[in-house]
């Protein structure tokens, strides 16, 4: 990542950092899983590079580094809060619209369910990972940003991958597939039919709420179809008449936005698994209720009697939604 251009002009310098805005907030996204934290790093690396005075690496090398660099600090704070989140916690969520065009949402997402599963590396792991996976960089390159001997880095690398791969979800619905069952499972909790959400579930189907405490969710992770099928049902119930849901394309992949006299109450996104029958179903659905975390896809609804996030019993039932 290094290189020995001059410093280049203000106009210069500005066309550059653009030019490499998206993998920037990429890197942070993917490091950080937080939209609002990923932003702000945005911002204090184009600090870092409109303040360059000497010799500049070349921009994107540069520009990876500090980023990165920014994010490993950043974690340290990140876990500290993460150890006293209360209920699950999930990455806050990417949203479009499915036929918005390309851009930076849509460029650089990454799955919910991958964000939790590099939520599970070490930071130095996560930044390996991203830094070749996502990005391309070469382990000499990333030795470089990171202070570290490349041997080191193609080690952590290969622990990272087996981690990644022995986690991630074995079976990648086709986005046609994602699509369709999204709306059948919408159709189906609009119209209440639990039999129908039940023939889309699989059996053994997991959900996760992140209500962060501060609105009503399930505490621990609901398994079982008929367990997940009646909390949404009894979500949908809570919310009464002004509840709407609509498609949305949370992270790149097909998911749903459920609203609340049009703020934004839920973001939800769903993994698929290939059953022994040769039929595809649900496996997982995680979906985000706090609305710290919904922030920036403009008003998030609240509860309106005023009560905090927690599920008190922690056993995930409807009435509790």
């Amino acid at each position: 990542m290094s290189d020995t251009h001059d410093v280049p002009p203000a106009d210069a310098r500005l066309a550059d950092f653009e030019q490499h805005r998206r993998m920037v907030f990429g890197i942070a996204y993917r490091m950080l899983g937080s939209v609002a934290d990923a932003e702000d790093l945005v911002q204090d690396t184009w600090l870092r590079w409109s303040g360059v005075t000497g010799p500049v690496a070349s921009p994107g090398g540069f520009l990876a580094r500090t980023v990165t660099n920014l994010a490993l600090n950043k974690l340290d704070s990140a876990a500290v809060r993460r150890e006293s989140y209360v209920g699950p916690w999930l990455p806050e969520p990417l949203v479009t619209e499915p036929d918005a065009p390309d851009g930076v949402e849509r460029a650089e997402t990454v799955s919910l369910a991958l964000l939790v599963v590099l939520e599970s590396l070490s930071p130095l792991e996560r930044a390996v990972f991203v830094l070749k996976e996502a990005f391309g960089f070469s382990y000499q390159e990333i030795a470089e940003a990171l202070d570290r001997t490349e041997a080191a880095c193609r080690q952590v690398g290969s622990r990272a991958r087996a981690h990644v791969r022995a986690r991630r979800p074995r079976y990648d619905a086709p986005p046609e597939l994602r699509r369709r069952a999204t709306d059948e499972f919408l159709a189906a909790c609009v119209g209440g039919d639990l039999n129908r959400m039940l023939e889309l579930l699989a059996p053994d189907v997991t959900g996760w709420t992140d209500g962060g405490g501060v609105i009503r969710a399930a505490l621990r992770p609901l398994v079982g179809a008929e367990n997940v099928a009646r909390f949404v049902l009894g979500v949908l119930q809570k919310l009464g008449e002004g509840a709407g849901a609509r498609p949305v394309l949370v992270n790149g992949e097909a998911g749903l936005m459920i609203t609340m006299d049009g703020a934004v109450d839920s973001v939800s996104v769903f993994e698929f698994a290939e059953q022994p029958d040769g039929t595809v179903r649900i496996a997982e659905i995680r979906s985000v209720r706090n609305p710290q975390k919904l922030a920036h896809l403009g008003r998030p609804a609240s509860d309106g009697d005023g009560r905090d996030g927690r599920d008190e019993d922690g056993d995930g039932r409807a009435d509790r939604a």
